[in-house]
């Protein structure tokens, strides 16, 4: 609760809450605002924002209702966001630990593996791997991931390595502790901190990085997502500017929210481990 206390003090940690809360709300009310399939013909095309009570923002060149297709694509880039900077952040975890922890060749071993990731942009590495393997949820998660663990990876193993030299872990040592047991009990819980202050700023980057590859085409064609309802107004950019004026808007503040609870969130793990 003091976490939580010093976090709402903080002006930005409580914007990006706010933000991420009415988003995330926004995304598990869909199917009752917007009940049904949002790529499914609502209305006659291309009908303006606010001219039917019905269809408040209006339908794109299909048809299709354009707040059913924020809100479900609400729904679809946070969890596609969270799965993907979750798997990221249990690889990097693993392998940091695994690098500083062990130290000697299995530490420079699994540090170039991750030089060798870090070499290519994420955005490249994903792209390459949905073209290659297919268009899927599952797929475009795993690609965002594998783009993304080696700045965990790297930050975790800075962190074990100044921690395994402190005293409480020499004397862990002494008492005969198993080396696994020291690793989960005594190093992992004051290297976690920092390395989920980076957790944030992970998820703003997965949700971009979908956003971009639905918008090339690549992502699942059975979901809405901002990025294809952008793609989607491209052809219309003149006509019809609210088809990628909204769903661009809506993707802007949620990576800008993303960042501020992200701010917040690094605070106030500074202070307390500061005050540690």
């Amino acid at each position: 609760m003091t976490l939580l206390r010093r976090f709402l003090r903080s002006p930005e940690g409580t914007i990006g809450l706010v933000i991420l809360a009415a988003l995330f709300i926004a995304g598990l009310l869909a199917p009752i605002i917007s009940p049904g399939d949002p790529l499914r013909i609502a209305g006659r095309a291309l009908l303006p924002p606010f001219s039917d009570p019905g269809l408040p923002l209006g339908t794109d060149r299909l048809g299709r209702d354009v707040l059913a297709g924020l809100l479900h694509g609400a729904r679809t880039s946070l969890a596609v966001g969270i799965a993907a900077a979750l798997s990221a952040m249990v690889l990097g975890l693993f392998v940091g630990m695994a690098a500083g922890f062990a130290g000697g060749l299995v530490d420079e071993t699994l540090m170039r593996v991750a030089d060798a990731f870090q070499i290519v942009p994420g955005f490249l590495l994903a792209l390459a791997f949905v073209s290659t393997i297919g268009v899927s949820t599952p797929v475009v998660v795993f690609a965002i991931a594998l783009g993304t663990w080696a700045d965990p990876a790297r930050l975790t193993r800075a962190q074990v390595l100044s921690i395994r030299e402190r005293d409480y872990v020499s004397a862990a040592r002494v008492i005969g502790m198993h080396p696994a047991e020291i690793a989960f009990k005594e190093i992992l819980p004051n290297a976690l901190p920092p390395v989920l202050a980076l957790s944030a700023t992970i998820v703003a980057g997965a949700i971009l990085t979908e956003a971009a590859l639905s918008f090339l085409g690549l992502g699942n064609p059975n979901l809405a997502t901002w990025g294809s309802m952008i793609a989607e107004g491209r052809s219309v950019l003149r006509s019809a500017a609210y088809l990628s004026v909204l769903p661009g808007l809506t993707l802007a503040v949620t990576v800008v929210g993303v960042h501020l609870f992200s701010e917040g969130l690094t605070k106030v793990l500074g202070s307390d481990g500061g005050s540690r």
